[in-house]
């Protein structure tokens, strides 16, 4: 087995979240982390988070989209969602068109071919 190369899965009970759920079953969802102590009761000194969640399509099928919405109500972080979720966009699609790049410039030698074969005149040191 291969138990010395597999991470703790320890949860930090000083760090937990109350996670419900709200979408308007068109765009996307909006996930309200509500910070909770180790008892479940509300965690009155941490804030409340809101994750917006929606999929970008492309070429090769649904991107999904994950970004923290800043906002102090689901109503406000349900206001800002486009406009933070564009900027998520943005992200993703220049990230994309960097690994498009990289790709695109890596170049593959295969090794063990015979010399003589194919005629190429070019020699690697």
């Amino acid at each position: 087995m291969a138990t010395e190369n597999t991470p703790e899965l320890k949860m930090d009970p000083a760090n937990l979240y109350r996670e419900e759920i709200f979408t308007d079953r068109k765009i996307g969802t909006i996930r309200v982390m509500t910070p909770v102590k180790n008892d479940s009761s509300v965690d009155a000194g941490r804030k409340v988070i809101y994750v917006g969640e929606t999929q970008l399509m492309t070429p090769v099928g649904a991107l999904p989209l994950a970004f923290e919405i800043e906002a102090d109500s689901l109503g406000k972080a349900a206001e800002k969602f486009a406009e933070v979720a564009a900027v998520a966009v943005e992200r993703a699609v220049k990230e994309l068109q960097e690994l498009r790049r990289q790709q695109s410039s890596s170049i593959v030698i295969p090794e063990g071919i015979p010399t003589g074969m194919g005629g190429g005149k070019i020699k690697l040191p």
